[in-house]
């Protein structure tokens, strides 16, 4: 199926159907995509899929990732010159790395420690922190009990314990800057959103603000950080 034929194109038509389509919107786990392909040079064209259930629910979206969540990309030059179609951050940031040889060590030991760091944020940093702004800012602030606010509040500043530890004395997560930074930064810098930086002792760090500033001044983080630009 080409993107073309595919049924989200009905609702996101490609203007250039012979390069990667990244359907997304700029939240920490979309702009770890745009981010990765401005770093990589990738050819790209971003479509711009809102958070509302007329986007993420419709039956476009839907045929790209049953799960309803961004980003998701159709790269019509895959594997052995066939079209995939990827969504998951983490399955796309590795793939894009694969694909274009960079920001992924080739040693076996550095790529799988670069790995566990993505896992790390994907499995640790963005479940916890997304239900710290649920219970800290959104509707969950609302609730009387503290139990599951303290509870988040107490295992983010314990995550951000391990990220200050590893980033003692380097600039990255990794010996070089690679996919597990375009993974972590963006939701460490979630917190200032949540304004949950003061409760979570993000700003009694030392290296993890540093980080988080030396990584949004890159040029092609600057660009990426509002790709697809919001409404």
């Amino acid at each position: 199926m080409s993107v073309t034929n595919h049924p989200i194109n009905a609702r996101w038509p490609a203007k250039d159907p012979q390069v990667l389509q990244l359907y997304s919107f700029p939240t920490p786990n979309g702009v770890k995509a745009s981010i990765a392909l401005e770093e990589m040079g990738i050819p790209y064209e971003a479509h711009l899929v809102t958070l509302a259930d007329k986007d993420v629910k419709s039956p476009e979206f839907l045929s790209l990732n049953p799960n309803n969540k961004i980003p998701a990309i159709i790269d019509p030059n895959g594997p052995d010159g066939t079209q995939i179609e990827l969504f998951e951050s983490g399955a796309i940031l590795i793939y894009l790395a694969e694909k274009s040889g960079k920001l992924l060590p080739s040693e076996p030991a550095a790529r799988y420690q670069t790995i566990q760091w993505v896992m790390f944020q994907m499995g640790g940093v963005g479940p916890m922190f997304g239900q710290l702004g649920f219970f800290y800012k959104f509707a969950g602030s609302k609730m009387e009990d503290p139990t599951a606010r303290n509870r988040y509040i107490d295992e983010a500043k314990r995550l951000l314990g391990v990220v200050e530890k590893q980033l003692e004395g380097r600039d990255w997560m990794m010996d070089d800057f690679t996919i597990a930074d375009i993974a972590l930064a963006p939701w460490l810098n979630a917190l200032d959103f949540y304004g949950a930086k003061d409760v979570t002792g993000y700003n009694d760090l030392t290296n993890v603000p540093a980080y988080v500033d030396r990584f949004f001044a890159r040029p092609a983080v600057d660009t990426a950080k509002n790709i697809p630009p919001r409404p």
